[in-house]
């Protein structure tokens, strides 16, 4: 439920939106962790939240949002504001949010994930930005760095020890393409048919793994749920070097996003525990470059 004072918020903002402005209609919650998301009928309004000018380029996420609706995986672009950040997109109809329960529950759910995936990645689109995962680390270590905030215990050794993965990974580099790169379930909207992805604050040409591999780890998949949605990406069983490469990316994700929680931590984003977020994501991380089946498929790879 919203404020009284969160709705006069929400009202001002929609009257200085030309193609909304005279929208009196009812605006409900969506939710976000970082940036507040509300229902206008038949538009959904996006309004960025504080802190996230420091690490989003609100042009590349335009344009990667208006690229992804042509390819149908996304929601139509009515507005978007590079200066601002605020967003306004169609609203998909008879879909439901996703959640990690959901694509437990849902049947056919990963493999739908999977098929919108394949779509996105074999659409010959061309995102501004390039997603470089250790170049994205150096940065959010940089705005770390003026802040009064510590990084988990060990935190730089793991990334020292993530520069064999990044050797691997060089060894036999695949073509980049278009990814969203943040697939937390909650970005997926399923009307039961297929699925739909939204926010695209974050995405970038990219290795099409890295998608698959972020999925799997947001959403808490079992064993077979990753065979679900590798199988429907590939059209049948992926080759080790494919999965070899989604796994390392399990882990490559959850060291990214561990900093990632710490700037929601710094900037008071009162949405989350970011403390036990990030050291949560960083124990994850840690455990699973630990296991004989890590180290599997590092060698399948490099």
């Amino acid at each position: 439920m919203m404020t009284p004072e969160e709705e006069r918020e929400v009202r001002e903002i929609i009257a200085m939106i030309p193609m909304i402005a005279t929208y009196h209609g009812p605006v409900t919650r969506l939710g976000g962790l970082t940036n507040r998301v509300y229902a206008l009928s038949s538009a959904v309004l996006r309004v960025p939240g504080k802190g996230t000018e420091e690490y989003i380029n609100r042009a590349n996420e335009a344009a990667a949002a208006r690229v992804a609706s042509d390819a149908h995986v996304s929601p139509e672009v009515l507005y978007a504001d590079v200066q601002t950040g605020l967003m306004v997109t169609r609203l998909v109809s008879n879909a439901v949010t996703m959640s990690p329960a959901l694509f437990r529950d849902r049947p056919g759910a990963p493999a739908r994930a999977g098929q919108v995936f394949r779509r996105l990645h074999r659409s010959h689109g061309v995102f501004p930005f390039c997603f470089e995962l250790f170049a994205m680390i150096d940065d959010y270590l940089k705005v770390l760095s003026s802040k009064d905030v510590a990084l988990p215990e060990g935190y730089h050794d793991v990334v020292r020890e993530a520069g064999a993965l990044r050797k691997a990974l060089a060894k036999r580099p695949v073509p980049l393409v278009p990814c969203h790169c943040d697939p937390l379930c909650e970005n997926f909207l399923d009307d039961g048919t297929r699925m739909w992805i939204v926010d695209w604050e974050y995405s970038g040409m990219n290795d099409p793994m890295w998608d698959l591999g972020d999925l799997s780890v947001e959403g808490g998949f079992s064993a077979a749920q990753d065979e679900e949605v590798l199988r429907a990406y590939f059209g049948g069983e992926p080759t080790p070097f494919d999965h070899g490469r989604m796994v390392i990316y399990k882990a490559m994700c959850d060291l990214l996003w561990t900093l990632w929680g710490l700037i929601q931590l710094a900037n008071n984003n009162p949405a989350d525990d970011f403390r036990a977020y990030a050291d949560g994501r960083f124990a994850r991380c840690k455990a699973l470059m630990g296991t004989a089946e890590f180290a599997a498929h590092v060698r399948n790879v490099g």
